[in-house]
């Protein structure tokens, strides 16, 4: 393990993935929402372009230029985040709705992923979303999506991070790249 970094040394793999980050107030409201659905996940408020994916340690400096590139290639874009919807009965999951922002998400995600080494078969097409409870009891996720109907909020989306997991630490911010170069 690299002393500091909190990514395996070189020839190890790492667990990546890559989000747009829910600002305050409301990234802290729904990540709280989450946990009190007994949803044990920690992960803060994110909309997801890219899901958990393992590359090479080796691959990082590669992508992290093809982020750059797909960054600089994309504006900044009004995130509108309204209402509750869930996966149910396919998966266990209640969500925040993307109600403006879905095709610069699909746009974005579509770039991300065009790189040889995040190529990935998904099981279910993408669908830009914020997670509030996953995989807990089905009172918790009708509760979940009672309590955040009414929920709003608007925001500017200046960028993405970049997030890895060492399988030993939680995930980790490890790059911001912003929208426009």
């Amino acid at each position: 393990m690299d002393q500091g970094s909190g990514v395996p040394s070189t020839g190890d793999i790492v667990q990546i993935g890559i989000a747009v980050d829910i600002p305050e107030p409301w990234g802290g409201e729904l990540t709280r929402r989450r946990l009190a659905s007994g949803d044990p996940n920690t992960v803060p408020a994110h909309v997801t372009l890219l899901g958990p994916t393992e590359i090479p340690v080796s691959a990082l400096p590669e992508v992290e230029r093809h982020l750059d590139r797909v960054a600089a290639e994309h504006l900044p874009f009004t995130l509108h985040l309204r209402g509750t919807g869930t996966f149910r009965p396919v998966t266990q999951v209640v969500f925040v709705t993307v109600a403006a922002g879905i095709s610069e998400c699909e746009l974005l995600a579509a770039a991300i992923n065009s790189a040889p080494q995040l190529r990935r078969e998904l099981r279910f097409p993408y669908h830009p979303h914020v997670t509030v409870a996953q995989d807990v009891a089905p009172e918790a996720l009708d509760r979940a999506y009672e309590d955040l109907a009414d929920f709003s909020a608007l925001f500017e989306v200046e960028g993405f991070t970049l997030f890895s997991h060492s399988g030993q630490t939680r995930w980790q911010p490890r790059r911001d790249f912003r929208l426009g170069g």
